[in-house]
């Protein structure tokens, strides 16, 4: 799989979401913002996300994904 590729699934499966994606392979780290991770614990966070891509998980496609979720106030806080 590519970056594109899991940007794409993770982006279809969270609109109006924004996503990075990183990394080659089978291993990435996915940058994701949306205001539907509010009120929502990392776990639950990690949870929305991997349901996106669980088909490439589960058929060995995509091997590792690093999650980092973030509502649009923390991602601007943390780049402010």
């Amino acid at each position: 799989m590519t970056p594109e590729e899991v940007k794409t699934l993770i982006e279809a499966g969270m609109p109006d979401s924004t996503v990075t994606v990183t990394g080659d392979g089978s291993k990435f780290e996915a940058i994701v913002v949306s205001a539907d991770f509010a009120g929502k614990t990392m776990v639950q966070e990690q949870k929305m996300v991997y349901a996106t891509v669980n088909q490439e998980i589960t058929s060995g496609a995509l091997h590792a994904l690093t999650i980092k979720a973030f509502t649009p106030e923390e991602w601007q806080q943390q780049n402010a």
